[in-house]
């Protein structure tokens, strides 16, 4: 699995030495987005046969202020349409799952469920539910399939249950990042009335997140970091940021 924030420990002093080089302007902006952050809500995408759908829908999390991303890879390897994203991949993590031997599926539900996630498979098949009448009272991941055939056989298998836009007219289905974005919007409307104390990402995810970000927007920040930690002396020269 390939995280997309791999920093384990926060060092002020380097968050400080790198915001001399962010403007005022711009860090109020990352503030803006960090305090309406949330993990609560996350989507996981099954073996996307078009870059630029799974891209897209990184563009919509991003907006809708999701923090993560699950890509699971079978025959299809995900990679970043920058042209699609429009830099929504520099602000979410995205998190891969692959697995030669074993199951990407389950290595992908294990995490979550570990994480306290309740899993949803988008699907029209029977029993599946509206989703206007799934409600958010604990933490959801939505699975999208891909493009062809939908979700797999073995997510069907191993969601906590099934889940559907309604539709109204002779098409069966929408486009992945369109589905996406009227899934997330339905469950991001009626997770406010539940006022969940861990809605929002807490001070500590913050704070890396912000390491991450600063280090993203500042140019050679590869090299600030070579000259901050010669600044702390010969001690620290083996300490890695990122």
């Amino acid at each position: 699995m390939e995280e997309g924030n791999h920093l384990e420990t926060i060092d002020q002093g380097w968050l400080d030495y790198l915001s001399q080089y962010i403007t005022v302007h711009k860090k109020a902006v990352m503030e803006k987005v960090l305090a309406q952050r949330t993990r609560f809500l996350t989507v996981v995408l099954e073996d996307i046969f078009k870059p630029h759908n799974a891209s897209a829908v990184l563009r919509t999390c991003d907006c809708f202020g999701i923090q993560d991303v699950h890509v699971i890879e079978k025959v299809n390897a995900y990679k970043i349409n920058p042209y699609v994203t429009r830099g929504a991949s520099q602000w979410v993590d995205l998190h891969k799952y692959y697995s030669k031997e074993g199951s990407a599926v389950q290595d992908c539900f294990s995490s979550l469920r570990d994480r306290g996630y309740k899993i949803y498979g988008t699907s029209p098949l029977p029993g599946s539910i509206s989703i206007y009448d799934l409600e958010p009272d604990e933490k959801l991941a939505l699975v999208f399939g891909n493009e062809h055939e939908g979700i797999s056989a073995e997510v069907q298998e191993s969601v906590d249950g099934l889940v559907h836009i309604p539709m109204l007219g002779f098409t069966e289905s929408f486009n992945i990042s369109v589905a996406a974005s009227i899934m997330l919007y339905e469950q991001v409307k009626k997770v406010e009335r539940y006022e969940h104390p861990d809605f929002y990402l807490t001070e500590q995810e913050k704070q890396l997140l912000r390491m991450k970000w600063y280090r993203s927007v500042v140019k050679r920040a590869d090299v600030h970091e070579k000259a901050y930690l010669s600044s702390k002396g010969p001690s620290s020269s083996s300490e890695r940021l990122s």
